[in-house]
């Protein structure tokens, strides 16, 4: 982990179990989950540690207007966001988007990265 911070239990925890999920959890939904191995732990941790990680470039933020969600991933791939309920997907195509470093070896500084397709999951396609 390359924060620049000191190493903390809680902040390796939080970034595993990110890591071993794949349907882009808000902070209150991780926290549910990191709960479950670390009693003590507090929304306020896992909030602050993932802003941390976002800031630092270790996970992704995916803001969505409503509670933003995080990606374990940080390497840029596409998203697919239901308007609806607001589940976000990867999206694994064979596209090769240039990596950040890539794009400042022209010159740039690079800041960040969004690809993401909005519409109404097949879930909520039925159910309304």
């Amino acid at each position: 982990m390359k924060i620049g911070q000191r190493r903390s239990k809680q902040r390796e925890l939080i970034l595993e179990e990110l890591k071993a999920l794949t349907c882009h959890p808000t902070a209150d939904e991780l926290y549910e989950i990191v709960r479950k191995r670390l009693a003590n732990i507090s929304l306020g941790t896992v909030y602050r540690n993932l802003d941390l990680m976002a800031s630092t470039g270790i996970i992704l933020k995916i803001e969505s207007g409503g509670k933003n969600r995080f990606d374990g991933n940080a390497m840029p791939h596409p998203h697919l966001r239901c308007t609806e309920c607001g589940k976000v997907e990867d999206i694994m195509f064979d596209v090769n988007l240039p990596t950040p470093s890539e794009l400042e070896a022209n010159g740039y500084e690079v800041t960040g990265c969004t690809i993401e397709y909005y519409g109404i999951c097949p879930n909520c396609k039925t159910c309304c």
